[in-house]
């Protein structure tokens, strides 16, 4: 009985501690979780490293620096190439008309360049410098993502055997499950979004060579990297593209790039390739998918497209195990 009332004090003081580091910490709890994950999903190829000979430590950091580079590599080539394109934005502006007449029934107003090209070289200023200031804080939130997956990769074991600790040995199958649900899951999801951008990719990169863009390789580049970035997504490159078409009065592009890149890259990725893939990647039903996806970014923001199908996979887990337990029990009977 002591034995059992310790471990239940342990229990709180391990989930008290959780709550408030998440509180003292939550600048970086988003960054911290990203990490966890990527963790669960990179444990697999720790192990196939590891049966290859390759030591623990060389395993963990040789896997912990890959990850970094992916993440640094993803930046550094969005930013490189709108580095490179710059002549053929600032082409874009300059074809706009210095006069720009907007006509209705009898009603007319003249707007000229100047009243918009200012604010919009103003905005873009304060877009530079917001990033060059955030330089520093997200070049540590990327040292501490690859710190917390080498961590995790080095002693994965340590995780667990906290948590068994703490958990009475009657329910360690239980938690066996949770787990195996959550790895599955988080494989899924990844698998799942990166599908769904080189899907988004592949069809903006059609549907910007016929409309005769500049640059339609990197406007199919940012249109894929924008669908890791939820709520906002490829649309927000649509509607810059088809406002730019209208003010340089190239109308008839405006419309196609609104209309059918709307359906084809705003629509078609999302409600093709991802509910298609849902049931087999992430093993949950369509429709629970698309609640936690959607409730999860609508609730947590970006990292929402991760904790809302895993919370959702989570509840699915637990029912079927209530579920199992409640047929043992009737049959007992």
């Amino acid at each position: 009985m002591p034995r059992r009332n310790n471990r239940y004090v342990l229990a709180g003081i391990l989930v008290g501690l959780l709550v408030l580091a998440g509180f003292l910490l939550r600048a970086v709890i988003t960054t911290a979780f990203f990490a966890i994950t990527v963790a669960y999903v990179l444990h697999p190829m720790r192990e196939y490293l590891r049966r290859r000979g390759l030591s623990r430590r060389w395993s963990a950091a040789a896997l912990a620096v890959g990850a970094f580079g992916i993440v640094l590599t993803g930046l550094g080539l969005a930013a490189f190439s709108l580095y490179r394109r710059r002549d053929a934005v600032i082409a874009l502006i300059t074809e706009f008309p210095s006069e720009f007449t907007v006509q209705f029934a009898t009603f007319s107003y003249t707007l000229e360049r100047a009243t918009f090209v200012e604010p919009l070289a103003g905005v873009v200023r304060e877009i530079a410098v917001s990033a060059a200031s955030a330089a520093p804080v997200l070049g540590l939130k990327l040292l501490l993502f690859s710190l917390i997956v080498y961590g995790l990769l080095l002693r994965p074991g340590a995780v667990s055997q906290t948590v068994f600790t703490v958990v009475p040995r009657r329910y360690h199958d239980i938690v066996e499950r949770f787990h195996l649900r959550m790895r599955d899951t988080l494989y899924g999801i990844y698998i799942l979004q990166a599908a769904t951008a080189a899907g988004t990719f592949l069809v903006a990169l059609i549907t910007f060579l016929p409309l005769g863009y500049p640059a339609p390789f990197t406007l199919a580049l940012i249109a894929g990297g924008l669908q890791f970035i939820p709520i906002l997504g490829p649309g927000v490159l649509l509607g810059v593209l088809a406002v730019a078409d209208i003010l340089a009065g190239n109308i008839g592009r405006a419309v196609l790039v609104a209309v059918v890149g709307g359906v084809l890259i705003g629509l078609v990725p999302d409600m093709v390739i991802r509910p298609r893939l849902a049931s087999y990647a992430a093993d949950l039903p369509v429709t629970l998918y698309f609640v936690g996806f959607v409730g999860g970014i609508l609730s947590l923001g970006v990292i929402g497209f991760i904790a809302g199908p895993l919370i959702v996979a989570l509840v699915v887990e637990a029912v079927a195990l209530a579920s199992v337990h409640e047929d043992s029990q009737q049959s007992t009977f």
